[in-house]
């Protein structure tokens, strides 16, 4: 199974000032390292790009020698000078096949997706991760869900693995597996409790759970 963190720093740390932001974001990203997360996406979009390439290189130096990988959401141009392992691209950005061409050859390349006729269109990308599926708290109200049984058209259509994001919890994860995903990506469900002034909190625990929930789930399908 695959477990991706998707950072937010205003959810994860409130309305505080970029320096205290960071150190609560650095403490998750330790704590994702610990629980051998997979992947973590850097999705702070309203940063600068000096910032958001300041807050990336501190985040890589705290993944170097573990397996877990730092994805920058669909700036090419700050995950290459950052040193990140990947990009991650959204439905309306720069084309996959452009951005293979001009980067490393183990360079990771994922794209957002919405519906299985976007997902057999998608070539030259490493992954998708496919959403909404259920209610979330990142997205306005009223957005458009994609559902269980969208999810799994997108499985069905797409030529490479595909992770679930949007209202995915501990609950929801063997539906994930059954459906033919081969992970998640989250970013309420590595966090602590609302009332915390910095909402980083230890993972492995959550981390063990969600991959034992998703092999039994395949396991038994």
């Amino acid at each position: 199974m695959k477990l991706f963190l998707v950072t937010d720093r205003r959810r994860l740390a409130g309305d505080v000032p970029l320096e205290m932001a960071r150190r609560c974001l650095l403490r998750q990203v330790e704590a994702a390292v610990q629980a051998r997360l997979d992947g973590i996406i850097v999705r702070e979009r309203d940063l600068e790009a000096r910032d958001l390439t300041d807050l990336t290189v501190s985040i890589v130096a705290m993944t170097r020698e573990t397996s877990t990988r730092v994805i920058v959401n669909d700036r090419v141009d700050v995950a290459l000078a950052s040193g990140a392992d990947g990009v991650h691209l959204r439905g309306d950005s720069i084309a996959p096949g452009i951005v293979r061409r001009m980067t490393p050859k183990d360079f990771l390349i994922g794209r957002s997706v919405h519906s299985a006729q976007e997902a057999a269109s998608v070539a030259f990308v490493d992954y998708l991760i496919a959403g909404t599926v259920w209610t979330s708290a990142s997205k306005p109200a009223g957005d458009q869900l994609l559902g269980l049984n969208g999810f799994a058209s997108v499985v069905r259509a797409a030529r490479v693995p595909v992770v679930a994001i949007g209202g995915v919890t501990i609950d929801r994860i063997g539906e994930i597996a059954k459906a033919g995903g081969v992970g998640i990506a989250a970013i309420g469900l590595f966090m602590g409790d609302a009332s915390d002034e910095c909402r980083a909190v230890q993972l492995t625990a959550i981390a063990t759970e969600a991959r034992t929930r998703f092999d039994t789930s395949r396991s038994g399908s």
